[in-house]
């Protein structure tokens, strides 16, 4: 009974939300002086219009899926990094200095995996300057990757200015990734790529983890109450460590493969601030690997139905933005306002 009462509590409070952020976006695009009826329409028929269209949807949502799943990894622990934008620059960049200077005689696949690898690694060690300074000097996470974030984005404004530039040209970027390290298109005349099914690989190999192994346990059990996990023989630090590890190396992943998959070069603004929306994706989907791939997909639909607005009618797709904060602040208020009603009826029942 308990269980079916908070099921449906939990379905009329997200349809409450649905209601309020559709009012806020239909109030947004009145006061653009344009119909809501007519914007609404452009919006799903912009998502819906053609195959590549809807493909869109998984092009943009591939990067926000390892993004996020880095940041539900280390939010879980405790951890709270704010750096994926940041962890998403290094992947790229180590993923196209690998691609670079790999010797050509290597299999492409064997290659392109070694790329990859190149880029986790180097987003994990990036991160793991945050969780040493927050293990060791009690130094907040928040403040550290904050500031990586900045070093990051400027060094690879310098890279790409410097050792990283194509001699062929004067524009700040790398030289085309050879053809043999690309992720393939799967779907003709779209931009579906093989990178999205990596994602999903990892959706699947972070929820096997965080729910079906020891290794997991720990990792949550962190989260929920370092001093209890320790007094269990758990190691605070160890644990702390290898989720910024983790969470580092998959937002990286995804830098990777923007670089692989998409650009095929190394340029400046290639996240397209896909690190810092992670945050917000991780909150929405509260640190769930599968809800985290529900929440990128539904976030990347809702750019793609926005930028068919824009282009049409012209409502500004910032309005997008405007409604993921709407979102994000009404989840955190129904949470807050769950915690106050048991205090509320504690109090109640002494003063009785």
């Amino acid at each position: 009974m308990i269980s079916k009462n908070r099921r449906k509590q939990a379905m009329q409070e997200a349809a409450a939300i649905l209601l309020l952020t559709v009012a806020a976006g239909t109030l947004l695009i009145l006061l653009c002086g344009a119909n809501p009826l007519t914007a609404f329409g452009l919006f799903f028929q912009g998502i819906f219009r053609n195959t590549s269209s809807f493909a869109e949807i998984f092009v943009k949502g591939c990067p926000l899926i390892l993004t996020g799943l880095g940041c539900a990894v280390a939010f879980r622990t405790g951890f709270f990094n704010i750096g994926a934008e940041g962890q998403f620059y290094m992947g790229a960049m180590a993923s196209t200095i690998a691609a670079l200077y790999l010797p050509p005689s290597l299999p492409g696949a064997l290659r392109i995996f070694l790329c990859l690898a190149a880029g986790f690694l180097a987003g994990g060690l990036w991160a793991l300057i945050a969780a040493v300074l927050k293990a060791k000097c009690n130094i907040s996470e928040i403040i550290v990757t904050i500031m990586l974030n900045y070093i990051a984005i400027n060094f690879l404004g310098y890279a790409v200015r410097s050792f990283l530039m194509d001699p062929a040209g004067n524009v700040p970027q790398s030289p085309k990734i050879d053809e043999a390290m690309q992720l393939k298109s799967l779907i003709t005349s779209t931009r579906f790529h093989s990178g999205i099914i990596i994602a999903i690989l990892f959706v699947l190999a972070v929820w096997f983890l965080m729910e079906k192994t020891t290794a997991g346990y720990e990792l949550k059990a962190v989260g929920l109450n370092p001093r209890a996990a320790a007094c269990s023989g758990i190691s605070v630090m160890k644990n702390i460590i290898l989720s910024a590890f983790l969470s580092g190396g998959l937002a990286a992943v995804a830098g990777g493969i923007e670089v692989l998959a998409i650009q095929k070069k190394l340029l400046e603004g290639i996240s397209a601030d896909c690190g810092y929306t992670a945050v917000l994706v991780a909150l929405v989907a509260f640190n769930k690997p599968s809800a985290v791939l529900a929440a990128a997909l539904l976030y990347a639909a809702v750019q793609v139905g926005a930028g068919s607005m824009q282009r049409q009618l012209g409502v500004p797709a910032a309005i997008v933005n405007i409604l993921i904060g709407v979102v994000v602040v009404l989840i955190l208020g129904k949470d807050l306002l769950r915690r106050q009603r048991p205090a509320a009826k504690s109090g109640h029942g002494e003063g009785a």
